[in-house]
């Protein structure tokens, strides 16, 4: 095989530096060993390269068709010797985020980009899953990084870091048949009282509840109806609400639009007010050390943190 990855850097250096002599310079080789290299690739290739015919070595209409590609795999070779110092320094052959599916419209993400940049051929996954599964995959080894909501109580194996905050608001379609029944009592005369739903008669309407798949695992913080239908899917559950056929607690930043649309409306409640803001944490396991680019994901995190308004320490 002519090129080989001495060869292709030999024939860049004298393309970028102008002569023999200055490549060399570049290199720390002596001029003859540079000349050397590039007369045995063009024996190899049966190609002139650059023309001698002048004070200084001219590039020929090979050399410059054959640079493109030259430089792509000049930079492959720099990308894959990277990768393996960056394995060898302990980077993670695949960077796993569990991610509860109400926040995947937060801004999760920003700090990707100067990941990736640094690290371009480090592998991203992302696993959509109920804040319960999306803990179990990362103490089980699974996930290294989980966005979940904060949690009921602290959690010794873990360690977190705030991204910020979201309001879980109580929403339900206007057509949903207990505010219907609102509606017609409030027609019946002034002496129906406020169009308002009292935590009773909530709990006797259905509610959809995003939650793990083991039936088991349930956060009871918000569960509010005797009769429970459950889902691992935020649109699943905005499906189902905005059908009418049942209510749920869902992010303010998802449904919004839909409420000034008018498809959806924010239960009004009687005696107490629709909206609970948690803390929104990026999570990891003291049990299993994050690796070199998990590490550098809470690093970037934090700098961004550090330039917004005070926030919890973990």
């Amino acid at each position: 095989m002519a090129f080989t990855s001495d060869n292709v850097q030999v024939f860049l250096a004298v393309l970028d530096k102008g002569s023999f002599s200055a490549a060399a310079r570049s290199l720390s080789r002596v001029p003859s060993a540079v000349s050397m290299t590039i007369s045995l690739l063009e024996a190899e290739l049966d190609i002139q390269l650059f023309d001698r015919g002048t004070r200084e070595p001219r590039p020929t209409p090979a050399a410059l068709a054959l640079e493109p590609q030259a430089r792509l795999l000049a930079q492959q070779l720099q990308q894959l010797n990277g990768q393996a110092v960056a394995l060898h320094q302990g980077l993670e052959e695949r960077l796993t985020f569990a991610i509860a599916p109400e926040l995947l419209s937060t801004s999760w993400a920003d700090a990707l980009a100067p990941l990736v940049e640094e690290f371009p051929s480090l592998v991203i996954e992302v696993l959509a899953a109920p804040q319960t599964d999306a803990l179990e995959l990362l103490h089980s080894g699974r996930a290294q990084l989980a966005l979940v909501f904060e949690r009921p109580a602290i959690d010794g194996r873990e360690e977190f870091h705030e991204l910020g905050r979201e309001t879980l608001v109580a929403v339900m379609s206007p057509d949903y048949a207990p505010w219907r029944a609102v509606r017609d009592r409030e027609k019946a005369g002034p002496d129906a009282g406020p169009g308002q739903l009292d935590i009773a008669t909530l709990a006797l309407t259905r509610q959809v509840l995003v939650a793990s798949r083991d039936p088991q695992q349930t956060d009871l913080r918000f569960v509010f109806s005797h009769q429970i239908w459950r889902t691992d899917s935020h649109l699943a559950a905005l499906a189902l609400i905005s059908a009418g056929l049942a209510w749920g607690w869902l992010p303010k930043s998802l449904v919004e639009s839909h409420i000034h649309a008018g498809s959806l409306m924010e239960i009004p409640l009687e005696n107490i007010s629709n909206g609970t803001t948690l803390f929104v944490d990026w999570v990891w396991s003291r049990e299993h050390a994050p690796g070199l680019g998990a590490q550098r994901f809470i690093a970037l995190m934090r700098e961004r943190r550090m330039r917004e308004p005070a926030h919890r320490t973990p």
